[in-house]
């Protein structure tokens, strides 16, 4: 076993191990290709910073490539991703076109790795349409779909859905996110990888220090949100609940901490709402952070006393996982992903509404003893659930599923 595969063993059992080593047995050397937006920023890069090296580890070949664009394209991607989480927002033919014509671009850039490819994985709908352009394709490609997408704007899925349909298959986080699609449909979660440096262990000096370094009050808890500075992340939801706890409680203090992406052209404009609404308020603490600070990012989780995801639509919270694995209780939204993550009064709170997020962060800044309880079951249910030894396995077995046809159930010896 290599060095990386036993430090995975040591924390999820050799037996894991030996289960994803057995499937990539009969995959080995198979050429596999992931196609995102971004190398950085955002869940999918970040997943895609972690998976790829551990497949390779597991013996496949395996590329990682970004599609490029104008600004014309990332402002149409971002109003189709609002779109399929439900926005009210039409695109105009022009904006088709755009995207059309910018993934049949890229499609001519990538063509012969996509073409000699086993297995092309496609994540999300920016790259979706590069399928349109490979009619005699050889290779299983698999749409992986991250956002929640239960209740798309209509007009915008019927016309990602004549691209969609053209895939081998595809792969939700939820049963809710499914969609009537002529091919097979795979639920498989995201994952966090325990051995990152925005999961490790950290020295409490290193805690410590987020302290001073962004001139926090240690005498005061530290209520904590890590996203995007995106309007379903609803920053300004999380600013209406602290100050509601504030209301009761003078001596708190909160960190909104997050970073843009390449292919999110709102960022900018959400950030400036953000400032906006905290201005008047010194225990507010807005921190821009760039895509590599997760050693950062980890100190702040642990350091927290309590962390929310109070999210208006979510495919998949990391970050609720990432504070679950801390032992930190997540008040989160109660909408898509976060509600398999987070399981009230167990592991967290599911909320809809400020003043739900605020009774609910009152609650775990006065009873120590459940909040610490309640961190011990957030660790173990990501262990038993969300760790990204789970999910390549599971993206293994259905490649093997794809490369040995339709199969109902795969026989594993370990």
């Amino acid at each position: 076993m290599s060095d990386l595969l036993s430090q995975y063993a040591g924390v999820v059992g050799e037996q894991e191990i030996r289960h994803m080593r057995a499937l990539a047995k009969g995959l080995h050397g198979a050429r596999v290709v992931h196609v995102n937006s971004t190398r950085s920023g955002g869940g999918v890069a970040e997943l895609l910073n972690r998976i790829v090296p551990l497949q390779r580890e597991l013996g496949l070949d395996v590329e990682w490539e970004i599609i490029e664009g104008k600004s014309d394209f990332f402002v149409t991607t971002k109003n189709i991703h609002n779109a399929l989480q439900g926005a009210p927002v039409t695109l105009s033919e022009p904006m088709w076109k755009v995207y059309e014509e910018t993934n049949r671009a890229n499609a001519e850039m990538l063509e012969n790795k996509l073409k000699d490819a086993d297995f092309v994985f496609i994540h999300d709908p920016q790259p979706a349409a590069l399928i349109n352009h490979f009619p005699q394709r050889s290779a299983k490609w698999i749409w992986r779909c991250h956002i929640d997408v239960s209740i798309p704007q209509p007009s915008v899925w019927r016309r990602l859905e004549r691209t969609v349909s053209r895939y081998d298959a595809s792969i939700f986080s939820l049963a809710q996110f499914a969609q009537a699609l002529p091919h097979p449909q795979y639920l498989i979660t995201p994952s966090i990888d325990p051995l990152s440096e925005k999961n490790i262990d950290l020295p409490k000096e290193e805690i410590e220090a987020v302290f001073d370094r962004f001139n926090l009050d240690r005498k005061k808890p530290l209520i904590l949100q890590v996203s995007r500075f995106d309007r379903f992340k609803d920053p300004l939801g999380v600013i209406e609940a602290y100050k509601i706890v504030k209301s009761f409680q003078e001596s708190v203090q909160l960190v909104l901490a997050g970073g843009g992406a390449s292919d999110d052209p709102e960022g900018g404009v959400v950030l400036g709402e953000v400032l906006e609404a905290a201005k008047d308020d010194p225990d507010i603490h807005i921190l821009e952070l760039p895509p590599t600070a997760n050693r950062t990012i980890n100190a702040l989780q642990r350091a927290a006393e309590v962390v929310l995801q109070k999210s208006l639509r979510e495919g998949f919270g990391l970050t609720v996982t990432e504070a679950l694995w801390k032992y930190k209780p997540v008040v989160g939204g109660d909408i898509g992903g976060i509600r398999l993550q987070v399981i009230d009064r167990f592991n967290g709170f599911r909320v809809r509404t400020p003043e739900g997020a605020a009774l609910r962060i009152r609650y775990l800044l006065h009873h120590h003893e459940k909040a610490r309880r309640m961190g011990q079951n957030a660790h173990n249910f990501v262990k038993d659930n969300f760790l990204i030894t789970q999910q390549v396995r599971n993206y293994l077995a259905l490649m093997m599923s794809l490369k040995e046809g339709e199969v109902s159930r795969l026989e594993v010896v370990v």
